[in-house]
């Protein structure tokens, strides 16, 4: 198949790593630049929608595109109004944030329930494992990791353990691959800023309540020249 990749070299690297290297790849950096490739590519994983949601407009008028959108901060419906859900392609919503692409299942949410067929063909060309997911800010898994980050982050700051222990503690107790704060660091601390922040804003959760210490964190990364 060839994949069209909108994002960073590390975005089209992921890629690489979850489908393997029998794909060809072309990588662009935004959606204007993306569009010329439409007609080449078989199936088009977009990382960076959220960033510039009026680029939806390269989405509306291909109707032979298949397309992965970034849902991370914004529900795939949410992000078909911005064109009055007047979109002839194919569109479904994925987990664009770093290492949550390159494993064993792929999340997805659809936009249509009719889109489902096309979804199964696709995932068994790129021969992935899919489950299909509520269209949601967040998604699933996303979320709950975001979540657990949070939580560790507010058991630091209450002086109960530290970050290293914490760590040790969640790998070996709940054997979970990586702890909450080697986590953070893969995603990123302002990715799971942002996934809080829109879940919350989505939810009014208290759950999602940003941690006062991950928020300085956060300010403390964006504020570095």
């Amino acid at each position: 198949m060839n994949i069209l990749v909108i994002g960073s070299h590390a975005n089209a690297q992921e890629c690489r790593d979850k489908f393997g290297p029998s794909h060809g790849y072309t990588r662009v950096d935004h959606q204007q630049e993306a569009e010329k490739f439409f007609g080449t590519s078989d199936v088009v994983f977009d990382f960076v929608i959220e960033k510039d949601r009026s680029q939806m407009e390269v989405y509306r008028d291909h109707k032979g595109v298949t397309a992965f959108l970034n849902t991370s901060l914004v529900s795939l419906l949410e992000l078909s109004t911005e064109v009055k859900n007047q979109i002839h392609c194919t569109l479904f919503g994925f987990c664009g944030l770093p290492t949550f692409l390159n494993r064993e299942l792929l999340e997805i949410s659809l936009r249509r329930e009719e889109d489902s067929t096309e979804l199964q063909r696709i995932c068994k060309l790129l021969q992935t494992d899919f489950v299909v997911v509520v269209d949601r800010v967040g998604l699933v898994t996303p979320r709950v990791i975001c979540m657990i980050i949070n939580e560790a982050f507010y058991t630091v700051q209450e002086g109960t353990a530290s970050k290293k222990d914490i760590d040790i503690a969640m790998k070996l107790g709940t054997n979970y691959p990586l702890g909450p704060f080697e986590w953070a660091k893969k995603i990123g601390i302002e990715n799971v800023y942002l996934v809080l922040d829109s879940v919350y804003k989505d939810t009014k959760d208290e759950r999602y309540k940003i941690c006062p210490l991950l928020k300085k964190e956060y300010l403390n990364q964006i504020i570095q020249p």
